[in-house]
Order: C-alpha cells, then structure tokens, then sequence
C-alpha cells in the first residue's frame, strides 16, 4: 500500500512542491529569458544572415515573422494541452522542441531552413510560455505570494526582449551569426535539468476531450491574423491582400466564438470576457506590447543609424528598460496588495505615455543621456507597472483548473498587442519619414529616391554612392526626417495608451471574488504526482483573486 503524499498545511501542495516553490519559480522565470529573449536577440544579426545566406529583404522578414506566426497561433491550443495532459510535460516538452530547432537554425545553411526553424521555434515557444504562468498559479496557493510571484515573472517576461539586442551584438562582434541562435541551447539544458527536478505536475484531471474544431478555428483565426498585420504596412493597409486576410480572420474567430458558445466543453470559456476584470486588463496588456514592440524597434534603429552606435553599443543603451521592469515589477505587486489591481494598471499605462512624451522631445543631436536614457528606464518601470497587476487581475479571474487556458489568453493578447503595434505604428513612422524626405530625395535618380523615401536605412545607402557633399544632405536629411517620423509615432503610442488607461480607470474593478468554479475544479487540479489540491482563499486577502465568472 503506497504512502499518501504530505500536504503542507491549507494550501493542497505536496509539502515538497510548496518547499520548493520558489525554486520553481526560478526555473519558471529562466523560461521566459529565454522566450523574451529570442524575440529580439537575432536582429542585430540580421544583416549578416542576409549577406551569408543570400537572403532577400523578404527571406529576412520571415525569419523573424515564421517565429511570431507559429507562437501565436498555437498559443490556445498549447494552453488547453497543457491544461489536460500536465503543465510540466508541456514545459519539457516545449524546451525539447525549442531547444533542438535553435541548433537546426544556427547549423542552416539557406534563409529557407532557418524560416522552417523559427516556425518550429514558435511552436516550442507556444508550449513554454503558458505553462509557466499556470505552472505559477499552481504552486503559489497564497494570495500576497502570488502577487509577488506574479511581479517577478512579469519583470523577467520583459527582461529577455529588452537583454537580446545588446546579447546579440556582443555574439555577433565576436562568433558568426548562427552563434544568436546557438546560445538558447546551454540554457535550454540547464532550464530542463532544474525544471525535470523542481517543477511539479499539474493538470486538470476533469478536463475532457480536446475540442478539436475549437483548436482548429483558434489556430486559423490567430495565424491569419497575425499574418494580415504582419503585412499591411509592406503592401499598404488598402492592398486587397492584408485586409483580406484580416476579413477571413475575422470570419474565422467570429466562428471560433460561436462554436465555443454552443461547445459542451469548451478550450476557452467565453464567458470569461464578461468579466471586467479579465477582458479590461487583458486590453490593457494588449497596450503594453502595443506600445514595447513598436518602440523596441524604432529605437534600435534611431541609436544605430541616426547616433551611430554599433549593435553592441545600441544593445546597451536599451538595457535600462530592464533596470525599470526589475525595479517595477516587485513594487507594482506590493501596490497592488494593498489597493487592488486597478490603480497600478492605470499608473503603469499613464508612465507608458509619459515616456513616449519624453521621447517626442528628441532632436537630431540630442545626446542619448539624459533625455533617452530616462525614458528607457520609465518606459521598463511603466510596462512592469501595468503588466504586473492586469496579469494577475486576469489570472485571478480564471479557475485554477483551466489555468493554462486563460495564460495562454494572457500571451496571446501579448503577441497580438506587438504584431499590430508594429504594424499600425511602424506603418505611422514609415508614412511620415517618406513625406519629410521627399524633398530631399526628388532629385535623385528614381531607383535611389525610391530607396532613399523607403527607409532611412536606405538613404545611408544611397549616400554611400553619392560624392561627398550630396552624401553628407541626404543623411543629414533622413536624419531629420526620420526623428520628426519618430516623435509623431511615439505621440500617436501615448494617446492610444492613455486612452486605454481612461478605460481601465472607468471600467476596471479594483477586487472580486474567487471564482466559485475553483472550488468545483480544484479536486481535479492536481500537482507533484496528482495529489488533490485545494486553493487558499479562506484568508482576508481572498477577495483579490478576481471576479466571479458571469
């Protein structure tokens, strides 16, 4: 007859699990360097994979792109797997797979087999990143702990990204470009050894049968959707092709809504966004990567062209956005256990904005510090600000049970938030560059004003053919026009963010209830070998965990 399993006292763990949870948390926040990280650590490497891999402007595109759609897509789908087969089998699972298409993509020798290596990357990803999230609201039972909990992995889902560029120009100033992909392997080994050791079993044990069709829809309906704005600023927002796209996505998630509605079972409880206090801070982190992913990029480009910083240099220069995410994390969480959810999320979007009004301020020959170097740092405090709280709001309105699913709406929101904030904002800076250059470039033959109006990157071209003095007014010229692009764009980030801060202020409660179907689900929420658990919500602070489900 077989020992029962020690439960540490009023929080349904194994004492060993709960002993540990710190520990696994550790192993849970290595997975998100990782993820963060390989969203921006290959585009420094970018120009020398075109150069060594004969790859077109398009080839260089997907490369970064084939990773998006995949992540995305199967977001959802991962989430409910999760959810029924175990969160740690997913975790493995999505380390194994990431781990081994890093080595495939870095041993490549054409853009082709590195396209096929990203997707299958994303695919890994999609695995990893909910499980980390569910894997964490199972091990942290308490309330004020979880907040805590939540506050470093929110930190540490930000680190990665803002880590990677300044990674991969040191890799690329001193090994070959395959080396950005490479460098995921050692801590994929390290990330399974600890997790295969530390990271207990959880799953829900009354989960039935994976809705299929549902997986499907979401699959198609997210990948289309992705794909359409990952398009429209290089076709043009009327090209029949992007809004096409975005027609039949819109099709296809309408029909995923409805099927979900009618399904018995369904992979993703719609309900759940009638709650305010899912669906307000789920469009509040929208916002966040809204906002990140178009300014990661606009200032990697700004801090290498227009100030001249190498990779490396660049790459340094935006790491005080980590600093502000380390700082801000922690202390948005310890807000938050003492006022609620909302006002750390409406704080966060409101430093969002204030950064990018510091960023309007720059000129041509303004100097990285003070002025970038500021709001860098708030820009990292503003995300951890916001992130924080409305990750747990969310996470504390969805069972514990379906824990995976509603991290996986957590992260899906995330990657649609960046793709359309790259697309709307980039589309924004592009537009503007091209009508401040195009007196600058009109008398330059028409293949190179075409370049010279397309990006500043190719006005610098353009200028390294021209002699001298026509060199020095083009650049100059692009310099100037691609700032006065900048400031619109970051003006545009700002007021889109407030926005979204007046609606989380209006609309977002600061507590609720535990939901009522934890206590149903919780017998068959298991964790470190299944043993029943059972969510401590008995304590004062209970009545943060979310709202019920409506």
């Amino acid at each position: 007859m077989s020992t029962p399993p020690v439960t540490a006292p009023g929080t349904g763990l194994s004492d060993r699990a709960y002993r540990r949870r710190w520990a696994t948390l550790g192993v849970l926040s290595l997975s998100l360097v990782l993820i963060g990280m390989d969203t921006t650590v290959l585009n420094t490497a970018l120009p020398t994979m075109q150069r060594d891999l004969s790859a077109s402007a398009s080839e260089l595109q997907w490369i970064i792109d084939a990773y998006t759609l995949a992540f995305a897509g199967l977001l959802l789908t991962a989430g409910a797997w999760g959810d029924k087969y175990g969160r740690k089998v997913a975790l493995v699972l999505g380390l194994i797979v990431f781990g081994g298409a890093s080595v495939w993509g870095a041993t490549a020798d054409t853009a082709g087999s590195v396209i096929a290596a990203r997707a299958v990357m994303g695919a890994g990803g999609a695995l990893i990143m909910p499980s980390t999230l569910s894997i964490l609201i199972d091990v942290f039972r308490d309330p004020a702990e979880r907040k805590r909990a939540i506050g470093v992995w929110s930190a540490m889902a930000g680190i990665g990204i803002a880590g990677g560029p300044a990674l991969g120009g040191w890799l690329l100033e001193h090994f070959w470009w395959g080396s950005a992909l490479m460098i995921n392997v050692p801590i994929v080994g390290v990330t399974l050894g600890l997790g295969l050791w530390l990271v207990p079993e959880s799953r829900d044990r009354r989960s039935p049968r994976l809705d299929l069709v549902g997986a499907g829809l979401s699959v198609v309906g997210l990948v289309t959707l992705v794909w359409s704005l990952i398009e429209a600023p290089e076709r043009g927002w009327t090209d029949a092709v992007p809004l096409g796209g975005m027609a039949l996505a819109a099709v296809v998630l309408v029909a995923f809504v409805l099927w979900e509605r009618r399904h018995p079972a369904p992979m993703l409880p719609i309900e759940l966004f009638r709650n305010r206090r899912f669906s307000i801070p789920a469009l509040s982190i929208t916002l966040v990567f809204f906002a990140m992913m178009a300014a990661a990029f606009f200032l990697s480009v700004y801090l290498q062209t227009v100030l001249g910083y190498t990779p490396l240099e660049a790459g340094l220069r935006i790491l005080p956005l980590a600093v502000g995410l380390i700082v801000g994390g922690p202390t948005a969480m310890a807000v938050a256990q003492r006022v609620g959810e909302r006002w750390p999320t409406v704080l966060g979007l409101v430093l969002l904005a204030v950064s990018f009004w510091i960023y309007a301020g720059t000129t041509v020959d303004s100097a990285y510090a003070p002025r970038g170097l500021g709001a860098t740092m708030l820009l990292g405090f503003g995300m951890a600000f916001a992130m924080g709280p409305a990750t747990e709001s969310v996470m504390g309105s969805v069972p514990r049970a379906k824990a995976g699913v509603g991290s996986a709406v957590n992260d899906a929101v995330r990657q649609v938030g960046g793709a359309l904030g790259i697309a709307v904002l980039i589309s924004v800076l592009n537009s503007v560059y091209s009508a401040e250059i195009d007196d600058s470039a009109v008398n330059l033959p028409g293949a190179a004003a075409h370049a010279a109006q397309d990006s500043i990157q190719g006005a610098y071209a353009v200028a390294q053919d021209l002699p001298e003095a026509p060199a020095g007014r083009l650049v100059a010229a692009a310099d100037s026009a691609f700032v006065e692009a900048m400031t619109v764009t970051v003006v545009v980030a700002a007021v889109v963010v407030l926005a979204g801060a007046l609606l989380a202020l209006v609309a977002m409660p600061d507590r609720g209830k535990v939901p009522d179907a934890d206590a149903d689900a919780d017998d068959g929420d298991a964790a470190d070998g299944d043993e029943p658990g059972a969510i401590a919500a008995a304590d004062g602070d209970a009545g943060r965990n979310g709202g019920p489900m409506r």
